[in-house]
């Protein structure tokens, strides 16, 4: 299992791909990935930055993998329906002028933000968790913003997606400012303080003055739990607690692309010299 030579079903957690299809097949073929019995799972940020935005997100689609989305899976989502321009650095143009845009879009917004395996024991996310939530709590808030996102008023929630406020989440929340603080958790999330106030500005890892990384935080519900997740490049893969995986690896950046097999845990890495 998951060592390249059994026959048994394997399931490989990829970090984020960011449209980088060439050390994308290089990494299937390194783990010899096969369609009809292995699964993938994506955490995220699945295109943008990267050369091969189209082809990435075409690729993963035929796989009909298992993922989360990202912040620049829901970017990608915003600009297309005009409630955000895109950046300079941004390679997104392949997607918006196929011919299969609205195929892919509404793929897109089809999918989760949160995703867990009961059998497998592993929940995915693209940034992380708040310490105040358990896991079921952040499966039922991701599944709010799935249905936003699946709905008629997709529009209306990209216009207030963005924003660092509310910075702390509270039950009381309502309406797209309940909805901004989850996915500023869920997409955008990478330090935080132990009450779950969020820096989202800082992103090296100069951890600022009483604030942790996520899965550091004291007194975190999902203390106990398996979890891989993206996002944070500069942790270069290594997320120090025992079940909390990091899996973005820089690929974008000319670093790493990784896989991980959550039977094993064992990490399959190819380099991207592009």
């Amino acid at each position: 299992m998951c060592d390249g030579e059994s026959q048994d079903m394997s399931t490989y957690a990829i970090g984020d791909v960011q449209g980088c299809l060439d050390p994308l097949l290089r990494l299937l073929e390194t783990i010899k990935f096969e369609p009809k019995q292995d699964t993938l799972w994506f955490v995220g940020d699945l295109i943008n930055r990267g050369p091969q935005s189209l082809e990435t997100l075409k690729l993963i689609k035929n796989f009909n993998a298992k993922l989360v989305l990202g912040n620049h899976d829901l970017h990608l989502l915003a600009v297309h329906y005009g409630m955000r321009k895109s950046f300079e650095d941004d390679t997104l143009e392949d997607i918006l002028a196929a011919p299969e845009r609205e195929e892919l879009i509404d793929w897109l917004r089809q999918q989760p933000l949160a995703h867990y395996d009961a059998k497998l024991d592993y929940a995915m996310v693209h940034a992380g968790f708040a310490p105040m939530w358990d896991l079921q709590q952040a499966l039922n808030l991701a599944e709010e913003v799935s249905t936003i996102l699946k709905g008629p008023n997709i529009q209306e929630y990209l216009k207030h997606m963005y924003g660092n406020e509310p910075n702390i989440w509270d039950d009381n929340l309502t309406g797209y400012t309940r909805l901004r603080v989850i996915t500023n958790y869920l997409t955008r999330l990478r330090y935080c303080d132990a009450k779950g106030h969020l820096d989202l500005k800082t992103k090296n890892l100069e951890c600022p003055p009483n604030f942790y990384p996520w899965f550091l935080t004291p007194n975190r519900k999902t203390e106990n739990q398996n979890i891989v997740f993206g996002h944070w490049a500069a942790l270069d893969g290594n997320a120090d607690h025992t079940n909390v995986f990091a899996l973005d690896t820089g690929a974008v950046w000319g670093r790493r692309l990784t896989a991980m097999c959550l039977e094993t845990q064992e990490k399959f890495s190819v380099t991207n010299s592009n």
